[in-house]
């Protein structure tokens, strides 16, 4: 008998080995955005090995954004999360995430182009 496909369980904990898989970056990079992140600091268990928690995989991955996708220097990204954090405390929003205003207007401007390509080829 097949074993069915479960989804794997939420955990409160994950090792840095874990979060290289998930976020497709080595484990000497996400160390080194420690040193210059003050803002990622995952715990550390009682051997000492670091211990990730759901918030600093979300910092890793608008981290990861900001310097892959959305092409800011080191230094630009931590002035951009640290107005993003500010602006999340005066908001009252519960996510850095929630503040994608770059991907928004690409992907808005995206439909838009297309919106006005069909309206041509319908003769408007």
């Amino acid at each position: 008998m097949a074993k069915k496909n479960r989804k794997p369980k939420e955990k409160l904990y994950y090792s840095i080995t874990e979060i290289g898989t998930m976020t497709e970056l080595k484990p000497h990079i996400l160390r080194y955005w420690e040193t210059e992140f003050p803002f990622l600091r995952p715990k550390r268990n009682r051997a000492g090995n670091r211990a990730y928690r759901k918030k600093d995989i979300d910092m890793i991955l608008l981290i990861k954004r900001l310097l892959y996708e959305e092409g800011y220097t080191i230094e630009g990204a931590k002035q951009k999360i640290r107005a993003m954090r500010k602006s999340v405390k005066e908001t009252g929003k519960k996510t850095l995430l929630q503040d994608t205003p770059t991907e928004c207007r690409q992907i808005l401007k995206e439909i838009q182009n297309e919106l006005l390509a069909l309206r041509e080829l319908l003769g408007g």
